[in-house]
């Protein structure tokens, strides 16, 4: 449903739901930051860009893969609990936040990006709470 929203009909994601040793340790392999975090994604468009210039596949090539989200579970339980919010909906929040990190939404860029994806988040969390 997310993903239509996006106008993704086709669009495939690998998710993975871990615990806070593992996505500190990713957060620390892939961006060097210390710690676990909630959520992070790693778009597939920078895999390939990053894969080319090794000699991997082409930048232009088409593919349905947008890329890969992890949760922390651990992180979405203690959300939960503080917000007061079902964990299923924690974990829907955070899938939409590292989609839309997967679709080059970055609300670190500016308090003007940060809005913009608020507003985004918002409106697809509506979709889910619709069904």
């Amino acid at each position: 449903m997310v993903l239509k929203g996006l106008a993704f009909n086709d669009g495939e994601l690998s998710v993975l739901l871990t615990d806070d040793r593992h996505i500190a340790e990713l957060n620390m392999q892939y961006l060097g930051r210390k710690g676990p975090t909630n959520v992070l994604a790693f778009p597939m468009s920078s895999l390939s860009a990053c894969n080319s210039q090794e000699g991997g596949p082409p930048q232009d090539i088409e593919s349905k893969m947008m890329g890969d989200i992890v949760i922390s579970v651990d992180r979405a339980a203690w959300e939960s609990k503080h917000l007061r919010e079902p964990l299923d909906e924690t974990i829907y929040r955070l899938l939409i936040h590292g989609l839309l990190h997967l679709l080059n939404y970055d609300h670190e860029r500016s308090p003007q990006d940060a809005m913009r994806m608020e507003k985004e988040e918002r409106r697809l969390q509506k979709l889910i709470a619709d069904i």
